[in-house]
């Protein structure tokens, strides 16, 4: 029996990371698309918007699923030390800051001039960039 429940633990794991994978390529991929058509398209550039913020909260809810899968199947949460922990925190807090960027233009963009606009743009961009490559730490070094 405890190989299904191992099998189980995996494919659960599975599903969260492709939905994690997913999340990522909102927000690095709408992120590059938003700041491609920020001069051209407001319209388009707001939902991409939308969709890099809600790839954010993708993140910070797969991420806890990781956090609560572990804790179910194993009784603890993942052990991890050093480089590892750290760049868990940095994906953590550019999930934060990614949510309230995306949140906070998407309430107030309509008053800012295009500049500030692809300002914001650029460092919700760079937030996903430094997650993903935070993630490949977190990977590698856990």
């Amino acid at each position: 029996m405890s190989g299904f429940f191992f099998s189980t633990q995996l494919l659960l794991y599975a599903c969260i990371q492709a939905l994690h994978n997913l999340g990522a390529v909102a927000i690095v991929g709408g992120g590059a698309a938003a700041l491609l058509l920020a001069r051209r398209s407001p319209g388009t550039q707001r939902t991409l918007v939308w969709v890099i913020t809600l790839g954010w909260v993708n993140q910070g809810v797969t991420g806890a699923l990781f956090g609560i899968t572990s804790y179910a199947y194993d009784g603890r949460l993942p052990d991890i030390h050093g480089i590892a922990l750290t760049a868990l925190f940095l994906k953590m807090a550019c999930a934060v800051a990614g949510i309230i960027l995306g949140m906070t233009y998407l309430g107030f963009e309509s008053g800012w001039s295009g500049a500030g606009q692809r300002r914001v743009l650029g460092a919700d961009f760079g937030l996903g960039v430094t997650a993903l490559t935070a993630a490949a730490f977190l990977r590698w070094f856990s």
